[in-house]
């Protein structure tokens, strides 16, 4: 295409908005029957670079609605809307194993959208593209209050929505690898629910005393969120992932402290000595350490630690005991954590007990592990280090990339419905807007 016979437009609407917020890109003013590609790029704050792209052919008005017409390659195919997000892989030369994940929630995700002549599928930073945007994607919609949390021994951060409250509780715990994660709780508080992120594994109370924190941590940050004047103290909620949805399930069941409403396990197990400390959990995970196995990739499969799922009570939770609604969330192809199996027990648990009317299961085929926001890139195995020994393997969470993301949007909207129900009533939570912005449209 002869740039002076012909000036691209790109559109990216909204341009800023939340990471799980649908954008429109709409390419115009192009020849009909004209092949292009539209290329996203992003630097994550570690340095890395990712990218996606997908091949298109204008139609007879030399246009492409990518929310309606087919990607014909590239990282994805199909019309898939929100493919240029989810389909982000590191480019070519970056170190293995790494993952994209938001450090500071302040800022935004930046990711430019280009266009480019022709079905390309490298040398993207070598040539000028037709047209370009950057669109911003937040965890925090605007007016959200970010305040760290120190007190009571604490390393935490409490999100506040915006408007007047008081709002809905929520203790968000994340898995093994310890640090605090922010992104996931601002996302919530965005939604409506007072949500706070707290690092159970690596606070400056196990630095201070070389000691793993124990039930009391956790009954804690329970109770900074119930004394909180911003939220409502009889509706407290808590979602973990992993290792965290294990302390939610024990929590649930076996605090005389917390008395949840709710609670939400992604990629979880009851499997636990229900008796012990976090120290001693992590020791009967070291017992069963023989049971990891390693394939050809040298890639780490931990999920057969727990298995099989044991018949002694006093290694499991027992979640007869609960007595409020628990969603669980299971990708079954999760190669890290026995979440199917594990479902399938608690299901059982639960019926025998007479209270399995509390209990949903979201299964999703050839989801993985990492069951994220919407949007988030795959990963189907990463670098991880444990609290622990802090030495680096390659951990495999499985998963297909196209499965994998219709689970993460799936499961997303499917858990801010179990939040509302049960933390609002049903109520209709206010989508919180950000400002259009039409900087950077061609």
């Amino acid at each position: 295409m002869d740039r002076k016979q012909c000036c691209v437009k790109l559109s990216v609407q909204p341009s800023r908005g939340l990471v799980d917020e649908k954008f429109t890109i709409l390419v115009q003013n192009t020849l009909s029957d004209f092949q292009l590609t539209i290329h996203a790029l992003h630097h994550s704050e570690d340095g890395h670079t990712w990218e996606a792209f997908a091949h298109y052919t204008t139609n007879a008005t030399g246009t492409v609605n990518v929310s309606e017409d087919p990607s014909l390659g590239g990282t994805f195919s199909g019309v898939e809307p929100m493919g240029l997000l989810w389909s982000l892989r590191a480019v070519p030369g970056s170190p293995p194993g790494i993952r994209m994940r938001k450090v500071n929630v302040q800022t935004p995700i930046e990711v430019t959208i280009s266009v480019y002549q022709g079905h390309q599928t490298e040398g993207f930073m070598d040539q000028v593209p037709l047209a370009s945007v950057v669109v911003e994607r937040w965890y925090m919609a605007p007016g959200v209050h970010r305040i760290p949390i120190t007190e009571g021994g604490l390393t935490a951060t409490l999100f506040l929505p915006s408007g007047r409250g008081p709002f809905p509780g929520l203790l968000d715990l994340w898995g093994g690898e310890g640090k605090l994660f922010e992104y996931r709780a601002a996302l919530l508080a965005s939604h409506g629910f007072a949500s706070l992120a707290l690092d159970y594994l690596t606070p400056k109370i196990i630095m201070d005393t070389r000691k793993r924190v124990d039930n009391e941590y956790f009954e804690t940050a329970y109770r900074v969120l119930e004394q909180h004047p911003q939220v409502l103290s009889s509706s407290i909620a808590m979602l973990g992932l992993s290792l965290g949805a294990s302390i939610t399930l024990k929590m649930a069941a076996y605090s005389q402290v917390i008395k949840l409403r709710c609670a939400v396990c992604i990629s979880g197990s009851h499997v636990q000595p229900v008796d012990g400390t976090l120290e001693q959990m992590f020791a009967f995970f070291h017992e069963n350490a023989g049971k990891i196995h390693i394939n050809e990739e040298n890639e780490m499969i931990c999920r057969y630690l727990l298995l099989p799922i044991p018949t002694d009570p006093v290694l499991k939770v027992d979640v007869g005991r609960l007595k409020r609604p628990l969603l669980l969330v299971v990708g079954e192809d999760d190669q890290n954590w026995p979440a199917s199996e594990s479902a399938q027990d608690i299901r059982e648990m639960m019926e025998r007990a007479g209270n399995s009317h509390l209990l949903t299961v979201l299964s999703y085929p050839n989801a993985g592990h990492l069951i994220e926001p919407p949007y988030t890139p795959h990963v189907r195995a990463s670098t991880f280090k444990t609290v622990d020994t802090r030495v680096p393997f390659m951990a495999l969470w499985g998963g297909e990339m196209v499965a994998h993301s219709r689970a993460q949007e799936d499961a997303w909207r499917k858990t801010l419905v179990f939040l509302r129900e049960n933390l609002y009533g049903g109520t209709n939570l206010l989508q919180p807007q950000f400002p259009i912005s039409n900087k950077g449209d061609n």
